[in-house]
């Protein structure tokens, strides 16, 4: 071979490969120079960057507690809790929940008052495939903490048929609180209402889709003021159930009230008697 041709040959070679090395370095220091490649799941969903804005979320005290796998994807239990540490004065004012994998990816919102300031807060979820469950929560003082769990779904929650087809939305509301409530300490809640929360994705025996039906909105207020608020959504599971605490200063009349997406209620009312 002619020695020029093969020097040129070569030369051309050896530029290429440095290009290539170089043009790799470049990728790998622009991956190290930008932490937001969206690494964690709440980077990379709209719904939930919406809730934190510009902000960037510590990532520790925020916890969620589900099971690793379900063989039920329409009702996973669900628990969000909070114990990190907080400035003087400061609480946890709400808590964003988000299932990356659902068709709607919105859970619930979550809205707490000094009066329902401990930050736990149980319920269960539709999931309509393996996916990643996210938890934001924001302080009073605008911190904000996040977390995500990923959960193995065996059979989709989204298109399942419901148990209770055949009973009355928003019939049967249950109520219980805690015995021996004392001022300043957290009183468990839980309750419980009868309701279809039909998605809008599951077709009916005739074939045709049925219509969304859900409960949209619950509240619980003490002598009037509203302490606890829930924005559902489609993802909660039929027959809503939530389970979260309750902090009175002094003995008082408490009203909880489901409102469903077509205007309906139901009430029911409590009293919270201290010792």
């Amino acid at each position: 071979m002619h020695p020029f041709r093969y020097s040129r040959h070569d030369a051309s070679r050896r530029r290429l490969l440095r290009g290539l090395t170089l043009a790799c370095a470049g990728i790998g220091l622009a991956s190290f120079a930008m932490p937001g490649l969206a690494n964690e799941p709440w980077q990379r969903l709209e719904a939930a960057q919406s809730v934190l804005g510009e902000s960037e979320p510590r990532t520790e005290g925020l916890t969620l507690d589900l099971p690793h796998v379900s063989e039920d994807g329409s009702a996973v239990p669900l628990t969000v809790n909070f114990d990190g540490e907080l400035a003087e004065g400061d609480y946890i004012e709400r808590i964003d929940l988000f299932a990356n994998g659902n068709p709607y990816p919105e859970v619930a919102t979550f809205r707490l008052t000094q009066l329902s300031a401990k930050p736990e807060i149980s319920t269960r979820v539709r999931l309509n495939e393996t996916q990643q469950v996210i938890a934001i929560a924001t302080s009073h003082q605008g911190e904000r903490f996040a977390t995500s769990r990923e959960v193995r779904i065996t059979v989709s929650g989204c298109l399942m048929r419901n148990g209770n087809d055949a009973n009355d939305a928003l019939s049967n509301p249950r109520v219980s609180v805690s015995s021996g409530l004392s001022a300043g300490e957290p009183a468990e809640v839980r309750t419980l209402i009868n309701h279809p929360m039909e998605t809008g994705l599951r077709e009916g025996d005739d074939g045709e889709t049925l219509p969304r039906h859900i409960v949209e909105r619950f509240s619980v207020s003490i002598d009037g003021d509203v302490v606890f608020e829930a924005d559902l959504h489609q993802a909660v599971s039929a027959n809503p159930y939530l389970r979260f605490f309750l902090t009175p200063a002094e003995s008082a009349e408490a009203e909880f009230t489901w409102q469903d997406d077509t205007g309906e209620t139901a009430h029911h009312v409590a009293e919270l008697d201290l010792s």
